[in-house]
């Protein structure tokens, strides 16, 4: 029977893998895992310093490489990175994990006899200077590739496991067979059928045979944020987008809610588990997130990781700042196209400035954000510096008071969906951390909903006990507030309490509170008609330039960020003794005013803080200069700023700002002379019959309360009973 198949064998290549091609492919792997080895252990400096090898001396843990590097060791490395991070990703990890264990020395084993150092985990950390894009920019050609991306991290889930490897049991012959689980977001594919060969009088294995062994699988740590546009990079009347990111091992647990972010990673999807609608059984409908490869937060909400200047652009702040006239170029460049208001325009060219944020040895920090209040009358251009501030500032928030509640400011708690678990979404205070939060009709806002910002105000952080959730969020952020009086319009006839209804606790965390009126001067009004015609008139001059108006722009939201990274003020000695000397003057002038006016106090306090308001002021002007100390000058001029600002609403009175033209006076005199002819010293009368009685002689009603007023800062008369009865006195 030998030889009786020869020569009638027959093969078939159907359904069989080409072996030479599975060679090269394990052949190429091992090539690239070389050249990561190569480049872990033999890249360096001309000094002998190897950064990789240091670093995983240093902790095995994680290995951060930088991808410049990379591309100066190979390009062809650094773009199969890029293109296929998926794939080289893992390779890279176990080639940093064999270079760890060669790194180190052999170790004592049970026995006493030297051994090898075992191979743990190594994670990767990628870092790049190659430009962020947009989270609107990924589409679907982005799926699987590199991807870096800037933006918020509104919301963070708790820490959860997540299995490497499965490790399945047979019901039936209780063999195992372990199973990787896919990275990211990605789960386990169960196998339908044993392996386990049935021997004779065993029963074959039924479909589906295999359960979970949770405590012999293997596990890492991994947690959800998600990532929402940066406020500034919204276009407008569009909602900000937000994505998914999945981070794990040494990236969990680093990131609070609030947070700027850089991040590299792998723009990957999943399908989403809790799916309802329209989209449930859609097997074709994947939900994108990133898998995350490196994290860089940004430094005091510089959201742009280390702000980049070249050498060119350095030199050309540095000869502004020498300029004699820095702080009033600077203050013409606050909102040109406003006429007036030369003193506000400063105080925000201060706000978006700031001053020196300052941490005390036990552990105390300092704000250095200036926080401006403007208080007056409509059509006074309020929201325009709001607007502007917006616009200049490199990170800020705009929103209005009626449509913001205290959780919309702060943070909201919220459950998942899917999960049901709560999470932290920060608000537009938690936002702006690093920026400007501008609050326009702050009057509007519900006094429960003001309180709300009142610890972000001075403490510069939002402290959340909800549902389970207990921490502290960072809103390190100026605040720039817009507000009408109650009556709408700052009435003269009515005292400083009244027309400021905003509580003294909110009014003192306000470095500068300005009253702004509209006066009725007719040169003024010419001139401002004349302003206002002139724009409208060169609208279209305008828009030709509007590129050199954007340019002035960016180069001053440039020079600000410049100045806040490269300067850091302090009083001089000097400064600091006239400081002093002024703030002791100031509390003895309003204590002898209160005592004046029969121990009425005033509804801005004159405290301590107002003292630091002044300090961060100065810091702030000279931060314009890039100055490394504040001088007496520029203490002086904050001295003055806040004189003619907070101090002035201070000190307003019922007729402290009683303007008195030359033909009021005279009606003013008529109206005197009637009250005192009708009404003998010692006799009371009605306000309103007084009122009425002069009406009928032809006197307006706003004429007779002006000069009720003035005769009663005269002594000649008093009002009582809630002002609605006058008595006589002189």
């Amino acid at each position: 029977m030998s030889g009786w198949d020869e020569g009638n064998v027959f093969y078939s290549d159907q359904d069989l893998v080409d072996q030479n091609a599975e060679d090269n492919g394990v052949a190429n792997r091992l090539v690239v895992q070389g050249k990561f080895k190569e480049f872990i252990r033999s890249y360096g400096e001309l000094n002998g310093y190897f950064p990789y090898r240091a670093a995983l001396l240093q902790n095995s843990n994680f290995l951060p490489v930088n991808l410049d590097d990379l591309d100066n060791f190979d390009m062809e490395m650094g773009d199969l990175i890029r293109k296929n991070p998926a794939e080289y990703v893992p390779m890279f990890e176990a080639a940093a994990a064999e270079v760890a264990v060669g790194l180190r020395a052999k170790v004592a084993g049970d026995r006493g006899d030297m051994e090898e150092p075992t191979s743990g985990d190594v994670q990767l950390l990628l870092s790049s200077k190659q430009n962020s894009i947009s989270i609107r920019s990924l589409t679907a050609d982005s799926i699987s590739k590199l991807v870096k991306i800037t933006g918020i991290i509104i919301a963070a889930s708790r820490t959860k496991a997540k299995a490497t490897s499965v490790t399945l049991l047979c019901k039936n012959c209780k063999s195992t067979k372990v199973v990787p689980c896919r990275p990211g977001l990605g789960g386990a594919v169960m196998p339908r059928n044993c392996d386990h060969p049935t021997q004779p009088g065993e029963e074959p294995c039924p479909l589906d045979p295999f359960v979970v062994a949770p405590d012999k699988s293997k596990y890492i740590d991994q947690q959800t944020l998600k990532l929402q546009e940066n406020p500034e990079d919204v276009p407008t009347g569009e909602m900000p987008r937000n994505l998914l990111l999945a981070v794990d091992r040494t990236l969990v647990q680093k990131i609070v809610p609030g947070t700027r972010v850089t991040v590299l990673g792998i723009y990957s999807i999943f399908q989403a588990g809790g799916a309802s609608g329209p989209q449930k059984g859609a097997v074709a409908v994947r939900q994108p997130y990133i898998r995350v490869l490196g994290l860089e937060q940004a430094i005091d909400g510089k959201s742009r990781g280390a702000l980049n200047f070249d050498d060119s652009e350095e030199q050309r702040f540095k000869e502004f700042s020498r300029s004699p006239d820095v702080y009033s170029k600077i203050c013409n460049m606050i909102a040109p196209s406003i006429f007036g208001h030369n003193d506000v325009k400063k105080a925000v060219a201060c706000l978006l400035f700031g001053g020196s944020r300052k941490f005390l040895p036990d552990g105390v920090r300092l704000r250095g954000d200036i926080n401006v209040l403007l208080l007056g009358d409509p059509s006074t251009a309020k929201s325009q510096f709001l607007k502007f501030a917006e616009k200049t500032a490199p990170i800020a928030v705009y929103t209005s008071g009626k449509g913001s509640s205290a959780a919309g400011l702060t943070a909201s708690v919220i459950r998942d969906a899917s999960s049901r678990e709560f999470y932290l979404e920060g608000g537009a205070m938690v936002l702006a951390d690093g920026g400007v939060v501008c609050i326009d009709e702050f009057d509007k806002m519900r006094p429960e909903d003001r309180v709300a910002i009142h610890e972000a105000m001075e403490q510069q952080t939002i402290s959340i006990a909800k549902a389970g959730i207990t921490t502290v969020l960072n809103s390190r952020a100026a605040v720039l507030a817009a507000a009408n009086p109650p009556s709408g319009r700052y009435d003269d006839l009515k005292t400083a309490q009244e027309n400021i209804e905003l509580q003294t606790t909110i009014l003192s965390r306000f470095d500068l509170i300005f009253i702004v009126k509209d006066t009725r001067d007719h040169s003024r009004d010419m001139e401002i008609a004349r302003h206002i015609v002139n724009v409208h008139a060169t609208a279209t001059s305008v828009t030709k330039d509007t590129a050199q108006g954007s340019e002035n722009d960016n180069w001053l939201r440039r020079y600000i960020e410049y100045a806040r990274h490269a300067s850091n003020p302090r009083l001089s000695e000097a400064a600091a003794n006239a400081l002093q000397t002024k703030y002791v003057q100031i509390r003895k002038d309003m204590r002898q005013r209160q005592n004046d006016s029969n121990g009425e106090g005033s509804p801005i306090p004159i405290t301590v803080r107002q003292l630091e308001a002044i300090i961060r002021i100065s810091e702030s002007i000279a931060r314009m200069q890039l100055s490394p100390e504040a001088s007496e000058e520029q203490v002086a001029e904050a001295i003055r700023l806040f004189t003619v600002s907070t101090l002035d609403a201070a000190k307003s009175g019922v007729a402290a700002h009683i303007t008195v033209t030359p033909e009021m006076r005279s009606e003013i005199q008529q109206v005197e002379t009637q009250v005192k002819r009708r009404m003998g010293i010692g006799s009371r009368m009605s306000t309103r019959n007084l009122i009425q009685a002069l009406g009928r002689m032809g006197m307006s009603e706003n004429t007779v309360r002006r000069a009720l007023i003035i005769m009663e800062a005269r002594g000649e008369v008093e009002l009582m009973r809630e002002r609605r009865v006058i008595q006589r006195n002189a």
